[in-house]
């Protein structure tokens, strides 16, 4: 039984956009590792900037600095 949790920054994250991230992960899984996806668990941590470091900053102040998450 298949238990994967994602850690992801408090964005844009939606509800439509969080369920096709479970259905894309399930989909892999199944795909991947061949296992039942009812048995696939799916856990989404949000995580605020202030609380995310990357490069020895804070998120938020990397932000400020014109980083941004989105894919170029």
């Amino acid at each position: 039984m298949p238990f994967i949790k994602v850690d992801v920054l408090r964005e844009d994250l939606n509800r439509e956009k969080k369920q096709q991230l479970i259905r894309e992960i399930s989909k892999a899984v199944t795909t991947v590792l061949n296992k039942d996806p009812h048995l696939t668990h799916i856990v989404i941590n949000e995580i605020e900037d202030d609380n995310w470091g990357y490069a020895g900053e804070q998120v938020t102040v990397l932000k400020e600095q014109g980083f941004s998450t989105e894919k170029q």
